[in-house]
């Protein structure tokens, strides 16, 4: 995968958590993702077509990081587990820091459609992107916990 479709992700998932959260993050260096286990105990999950390009995007927390996230977000004391409040707000964290790329991949002339986030829990659950091609994994690390982002997007084959 190109690093111009990786940078927006970068760049919308550290708007994403800084503007919404107040929550400083941290990117690391990205890399290829070498098993299909969720990274995180919350995964968000969203497949995006183009007419030259498809795949999906996947954000996942670990409780430390997703509790405080949310809890900045409600701007309420942190929760102590995941529940279906926690897990509602990956779902808009998933379609924020999505749009957010969309916006950005379309600046440099790639128009994506947007799924409907799907939400998994569970850590080390298996999930299966839409394409063979590698994932580039971009960690993310806060003050509170760390996340990733993993970004799958292939070019479609033309028949």
């Amino acid at each position: 995968m190109k690093a111009e479709l990786i940078n927006p992700f970068l760049k919308a998932t550290k708007n994403v958590i800084e503007t919404m959260a107040q929550t400083k993050v941290k990117a690391g260096t990205p890399h290829i993702k070498e098993n299909r286990s969720a990274y995180g105990e919350v995964t968000g999950i969203i497949g995006m077509s183009s007419e030259t390009i498809s795949g999906s995007m996947i954000v996942s927390f670990t409780d430390q990081a997703i509790l405080k996230i949310v809890a900045n977000m409600l701007m309420e004391p942190p929760k102590s587990k995941i529940d279906d409040e926690v897990v509602d707000a990956v779902g808009e964290i998933t379609n924020m820091i999505c749009g957010g790329a969309k916006a950005e991949l379309a600046k440099i002339n790639h128009k994506f459609d947007l799924a409907t986030p799907t939400m998994v829990v569970g850590k080390g659950v298996e999930i299966s992107h839409y394409s063979s091609d590698p994932t580039v994994v971009i960690p993310f690390e806060t003050d509170n916990g760390s996340f990733v982002v993993e970004a799958n997007l292939s070019t479609k084959t033309q028949t």
